[in-house]
């Protein structure tokens, strides 16, 4: 057999430079999965305050709002030193959280969520322009699914592991796992074998080289719609996500129940992400965007129907329905963006993609509490269906 008829997704597998990337995403994604969960059970534990304990989730997504920044920062120098740098200093940050045991410490675990966000986003800036350069155009779509494949797949397993961990040796074990992680992608990252990592040198001052992603993003009508779209999306998901207990108790079931739901909306965004690929050759980015926000939107608007079958294929097609504008978008976003530019446009997307989630999700929790929960999923399944019906009108290969 020739390589060109091998299944796209077997040759990214079996690409060397590939697999040592999915491997660094698996092994990093597995600590900060299970970090996610137990910062904030660490913080109930030692205060007892849900206020408290919902802003570690703050404080790992607040760092995204800066992202058309921190962005530069990829396309300053080589990317794979700033990615072993980055997976070496969150190693050594995490190490300080050992100190954490009692209410007053709680500071110095909000101090370091904050710093791992803000490296995160660097980060995945520079991973997204690496990958662009290391794995061949046709198949970045396979690679950006099989990434989304084994993030949903960690967020599986981590958290029971962290949960489990947190409950027998307490949060300062869990942030040593979560170290440990992040030296051992350190350790992959720098196995890789790449070419053409010196992004050109840029001018101007920061304020003017972020200006500078920012304007290409905003000047390219395909990006601009996809990340657009995505935002909305995210939006509505952040909706959605609100009226997650809302819909437990509808269904008559203990708020624990939450847990399966969310299990069989990462199984969906699992089988999405083996999928996207060829979904991506066969109908191009804007249209597979716009089929996924379009099974999104009525799997959102059905969840209002108080069934635990219907519940169950809602959650599934929520979690194969949200990761398609999401992986479209990253991936136009490399297929279409200058090397040179390609840290801080893929920070950017990021930014307006992702923070619009944060927005639905303190929209939805005060939402919750003055009408229906029915009504706000129906009107965010019309939202989204409104956002996918430019996208699917469009032709097979935009």
């Amino acid at each position: 057999m020739t390589t060109k008829t091998t299944r796209p997704v077997v040759r990214v597998l079996r690409d060397r430079d590939a697999g040592l990337y999915l491997s660094g995403v698996v092994v990093s994604g597995f600590g900060t999965s299970a970090l996610w969960l137990a910062s904030g059970v660490w913080v109930k534990d030692l205060t007892g305050s849900d206020g408290l304990a919902a802003l570690c989730t703050l404080a790992l997504w607040l760092p995204t709002l800066a992202g058309p920044l921190l962005g530069t920062l990829a396309d300053r120098g080589r990317r794979k030193p700033l990615l072993i740098g980055t997976n070496l200093f969150l190693g050594a940050l995490l190490l300080t959280l050992v100190t954490v045991d009692a209410p007053g410490d709680v500071w110095l675990l909000y101090a370091v969520l904050l710093l791992y966000g803000a490296a995160g986003v660097v980060h995945d800036a520079a991973e997204s322009a690496l990958v662009a350069t290391a794995v061949e155009p046709s198949l970045l779509g396979d690679f950006n699914g099989l990434r989304m494949t084994a993030t949903e797949g960690m967020k599986l397993l981590a958290p029971l592991a962290g949960a489990g961990l947190f409950a027998a040796y307490g949060g300062a074990s869990v942030a040593l796992l979560d170290a440990a992680t992040f030296l051992l992608a350190a350790g992959l990252y720098a196995m890789l074998r790449v070419t053409g990592d010196r992004p050109a040198p840029s001018g101007g001052t920061p304020r003017g080289r972020t200006a500078e992603g920012v304007r290409h993003l905003w000047a390219h009508p395909a990006l601009r719609a996809l990340v657009l779209a995505g935002g909305a999306t995210m939006l509505c998901a952040g909706l959605n996500g609100a009226m997650v207990y809302a819909v437990v108790d509808d269904l008559g079931r203990s708020p624990a129940h939450a847990g399966v739901l969310y299990a069989v909306q990462g199984a969906g965004s699992v089988a999405a992400g083996l999928l996207s690929g060829a979904a991506l050759r066969h109908w191009g980015a804007r249209r597979f965007a716009g089929y996924g926000i379009a099974l999104l939107a009525v799997a959102v608007a059905l969840r209002a129907v108080p069934s635990d079958p219907v519940a169950l294929v809602c959650s599934a097609a929520v979690g194969a329905g949200l990761p398609a504008v999401l992986i479209a978008a990253l991936t136009s976003v490399q297929r279409e963006t200058p090397g040179p530019l390609l840290g801080r446009v893929t920070a950017t997307a990021h930014t307006l993609v992702h923070a619009p989630n944060v927005l639905g999700l303190a929209a939805g929790a005060a939402l919750v509490e003055l009408v229906s929960h029915r009504v706000v999923l129906a009107a965010a399944g019309a939202a989204l269906l409104l956002t996918a019906a430019p996208l699917c009108r469009s032709r097979p290969d935009t």
